[in-house]
């Protein structure tokens, strides 16, 4: 699907939003901190993927499903629930 400037600016704003909310959550902070005061720097790298549907178009044949599977390990998924990020 070709994007326009306003659908593209549009997606961008939302991907930087959704940024903000997580560099001002008090649970991110929380948990940044917590790994500081056992001796660490966390080093964060969030992928996020947003996909465009046009209203009214959804389909069992249209809907696109990630090219790759996300591998998380124990560990990966008791921080995102610390984080309170379901998965």
């Amino acid at each position: 699907m070709e994007l326009d400037d306003k659908t593209k600016e549009a997606v961008k704003f939302l991907g930087e939003a959704i940024n903000a909310a997580v560099e001002r959550s008090h649970g991110v902070k929380l948990a940044v901190e917590n790994l500081h005061d056992i001796g660490f720097e966390p080093i964060l790298t969030l992928k996020l993927e947003i996909g465009l549907q046009e209203i009214g178009e959804r389909t069992d044949e249209n809907i696109a499903l990630p090219e790759e599977q996300l591998e998380l390990t124990e560990e990966d998924l008791r921080t995102l629930q610390k984080m309170k990020i379901r998965f």
